[in-house]
């Protein structure tokens, strides 16, 4: 039984979040006696190279119309690349688009669905964070087939010299099967994605106003992390809202958090208390925070957070 893994892609570029899916579903196939199979809609090259994260083959739809997201003909795409080779089970990132398609592909393939999986397929069950990652849940399926919403950050990819065959794939999909059209694309160069990154820098109203973002921004750059921001932050304009990480903003589960001058509420904590390695900077000792933080430095951040900047450029320089 193969297992078929959707390759969320941006530019012709596999997502971070598809090569954990990619590992993830050469495991679930290892164990389950298939192969992994990728399945890449849009332009891309260099896809052989997926092999690294276990997968034997990549279907390609070679088609600049799959360039950019439409959940509805993706949809479709997926589950006929599902029934022609026969997968029982699917692997989709739980990313924004994943999020997006994985139920419809459930509903497609009348197949039973865990969104935000965390573990691998053990004995039919799989176990998710619930409760703002308060605690873990395992799920059985009562279906034949299978959807995973693989959760970011939640396995260790080991990778290897093996490199995958690349086939095309031909879909029954149309120009009518798409539900949206667009029109432009505007991006923004040099930044991480905040999703993607392995550090987020992320500061709150500690910081007093929007002028002072400059050494939150330095400090990013010095560890190549991206920027992120509570929720009264954003409310109030001082920061956009897409950096706004939190129950009712992005989650994130990036190998190292940094909070600085952000008391800790439940809130914002239930979007990044999955992250591997939590950094809080506060001058309240009494900040919430800290009884989450992996490490707590109470002091002031205009005094403190120039220095770490110092210190990683010297850091750095001395490795170079």
């Amino acid at each position: 039984m193969s297992v078929l893994i959707y390759i969320d892609q941006s530019n012709g570029e596999a997502k971070k979040a598809s090569l954990e899916a990619a590992y993830y579903g050469s495991q679930v196939a290892a164990k389950e006696g298939g192969d992994a199979i990728g399945l890449f809609l849009g332009e891309g090259s260099g896809l052989e190279s997926l092999g690294n994260y276990g997968l034997k083959k990549v279907l390609q739809v070679n088609n600049a119309a799959f360039n950019n997201f439409d959940s509805k003909a993706f949809t479709k795409v997926i589950a006929e690349a599902a029934e022609s080779i026969g997968a029982k089970t699917v692997v989709i990132p739980f990313n924004q688009n994943g999020k997006s398609l994985a139920p419809r592909v459930s509903v497609k393939l009348k197949a039973g669905y865990v969104p935000g999986a965390s573990t691998l397929v053990d004995n039919g069950t799989v176990t998710k964070s619930v409760f703002s990652g308060k605690a873990y849940a395992t799920y059985g399926f009562n279906t034949d087939k299978k959807v995973i919403g693989l959760s970011a950050n939640s396995i260790q990819v080991q990778k290897s010299d093996t490199t995958a065959s690349v086939e095309a794939f031909n879909t029954s999909v149309s120009a009518g099967d798409f539900a949206s059209k667009v029109l432009s694309v505007e991006t923004v160069e040099g930044e991480v994605p905040l999703t993607e990154a392995e550090i987020v820098v992320s500061a709150g109203r500690g910081l007093k106003g929007p002028e002072n973002w400059g050494m939150i921004e330095d400090l990013a750059h010095a560890l190549g992390a991206a920027t992120a921001c509570s929720r009264p932050v954003s409310d109030i304009g001082w920061r956009p809202h897409h950096e706004h990480v939190g129950q009712t903003g992005a989650t994130v589960k990036p190998n190292l958090y940094i909070a600085i001058g952000i008391s800790g509420a439940i809130q914002h904590l239930a979007g990044v208390n999955q992250s591997k390695v939590m950094v809080v900077i506060n001058n309240d000792p009494e900040a919430p925070f800290f009884k989450a933080a992996d490490y707590g430095i109470v002091g002031d951040a205009f005094e403190v957070v120039p220095k770490l900047v110092e210190a990683v450029k010297q850091f750095k320089a001395q490795q170079s």
